[in-house]
């Protein structure tokens, strides 16, 4: 029989802040690190993808609805966690077991994407966007299994007193991988680029073809995970807190546990209601940039500069966390965020006025754009890494993975059913007539377009469905912040006991 209680004798109880010290995890902060940024190269290339898409002008906010798709396995990694967590070999240990073979199917899966890539985005005169999401959707699938692992493993490879570290690591790692999957790719296969700031004559290409870049990271996947299988080896964890062996359905049975507990519930709440608040902007506003004039390259040049920022942040956030309270910093941000978002979407309204003047005007907007967008940037990192710091606090080491990703699958859910949702409505919300005769909607069928066009019209959009969503966005946040400001403050206070559960078998 099992029986399921709330954990008391098993939780560290601390009366007051326990610092942090690296010495002695230096090692384990490297390997977390690595296996972090690994994990952020698939989840940068599902950030480029869009942006070369849209720059061949052949996409639409639907298509591009479609292939937001591709990233839902993080959002839906709870439905297998409980498998990383109970199934293992022993003397491989519990991590390594599920590591090595799932980084080398992303090396593999890297090289097959690779031999095809070319065909999909340039697919006769359309780009394959089924085949392209498909084959994300399983790299991500892969990565999002990579996730649970070293989120698990992360809460038994560092000290206790050095959980805080794993946030850092996960920040600065994913960071710095999507930088290598989504920036860099973009200023490399840029020809652009590379003939205006670095050639003396123009050559056609960048310096890298994708279908290369992918080759590369097939044999870097291969390559890290064999020296991880050989080199680093794993903790035996046998302590108390793993002294009960969790079974398939004990484990299952264990989360469905911690699902039902009135803080996790709440939590729940909140991580699924309150990316609606900014998701018109996190999802649209690159590709409203492209649109009204600016370059790709031009993007990547702008997150180029903030990527040293988003690395560097987690080391000094994981300083701030560790000694204040990681929800409460989490919701202050709130506001600032907001308030940027609705700066950003004037921001784009604005942008094909000045790309049409030149000198001061034009310098000073794009130093206007670059340091609005940065700030924006820096109120989504700050609530990442703070989030990332409460879970980890309140996670239970025993089942770390399963733990860990309850608590990301859902801030994840949240995030990515906003984003596509946000996609579908902006194209719902627009509107569009013909140019020769304004009676002509243009915008509920191609047929309507079809006889825009022979009657020598073009479709021109009269109302803009971005900036619609976007009002509605920052009332619904204004409103939810004063919804959820007790409820947050609360759940901050609560003791970690009751967070937690335990199974004990009779």
């Amino acid at each position: 029989m099992i029986e399921i209680t709330h954990i008391e004798s098993l939780i560290e109880k601390h009366d007051t802040p326990v610092t942090a010290n690296s010495k002695g995890d230096k090692r384990n902060i490297f390997v977390l690190l690595v296996l972090y940024t690994l994990q952020g190269v698939p989840l940068g290339l599902s950030l480029a993808i869009p942006i070369i898409i849209q720059n061949m002008h052949r996409s639409s906010f639907k298509e591009q609805a479609k292939f937001s798709l591709a990233v839902w396995p993080f959002s839906l990694k709870l439905l297998w966690a409980p498998l990383v967590d109970s199934l293992f070999i022993r003397k491989l240990g519990r991590r390594k077991s599920w590591l090595i073979p799932v980084q080398y199917f992303l090396g593999i899966f890297f090289f097959i994407t690779g031999f095809h890539i070319n065909e999909w985005l340039d697919d006769g005169s359309k780009v394959n966007i089924n085949a392209l999401t498909s084959v994300f959707f399983i790299l991500n699938f892969l990565a999002a299994t990579q996730d649970i692992i070293v989120d698990g493993w992360a809460l038994t490879m560092l000290k206790r007193r050095n959980i805080s570290y794993a946030s850092m690591c996960n920040g600065a790692g994913q960071a710095f991988g999507i930088f290598l999957g989504y920036i860099l790719p973009i200023l490399l296969l840029s020809e652009s680029f590379w003939n205006k700031w670095w050639r003396t004559t123009s050559i056609p290409g960048g310096v890298i073809t994708l279908q290369g870049y992918f080759y590369f990271w097939g044999i870097i996947y291969i390559v890290i995970t064999t020296l991880v299988a050989i080199f680093k080896h794993e903790k035996d964890y046998l302590s108390e807190l793993d002294a009960v062996d969790l079974s398939i359905a004990k484990t299952y049975m264990l989360l469905f546990s911690i699902m039902k507990l009135p803080s996790i519930k709440m939590f729940a709440i909140i991580l699924l209601t309150i990316k609606m608040s900014f998701c018109s902007v996190d999802a649209a506003f690159k590709l409203k940039l492209i649109d009204s004039g600016i370059t790709k390259d031009e993007i990547a040049a702008i997150d180029l500069l903030f990527i040293p920022l988003n690395i560097s942040l987690p080391f000094f956030i994981t300083t701030f966390t560790s000694k204040e309270k990681p929800l409460k910093n989490y919701f202050n941000t709130i506001p600032y965020r907001l308030l940027f978002g609705v700066v950003l979407a004037t921001i784009v309204y604005f942008t094909p006025y000045f790309l049409d003047r030149t000198g001061s005007l034009l310098i000073t907007y794009k130093v206007f754009l670059v340091l609005m967008y940065s700030l924006q940037q820096l109120t989504v990192s700050i609530m990442t890494l703070t989030a990332m710091t409460f879970y980890a606090s309140i996670s239970d080491p025993k089942i770390g993975g399963t733990n860990m990703t309850l608590l990301t699958t859902i801030s994840n859910l949240g995030n990515v059913w906003s984003k596509t949702g946000a996609l579908w409505l902006i194209e719902f919300l627009t509107l569009k007539r013909c140019s020769n005769d304004p009676r002509k909607l243009c915008s509920t069928s191609n047929n309507q377009k079809e006889i825009c066009s022979l009657s020598g019209g073009t479709c021109e959009v009269y109302i803009d469905g971005f900036y619609i969503e976007t009002i509605i966005c920052t009332i619904y946040g204004i409103i939810w912040f004063f919804i959820f400001r007790k409820i947050i403050n609360n759940l901050q206070s609560k003791h970690v006991k009751e967070w937690h559960v335990e199974i004990k078998i009779k």
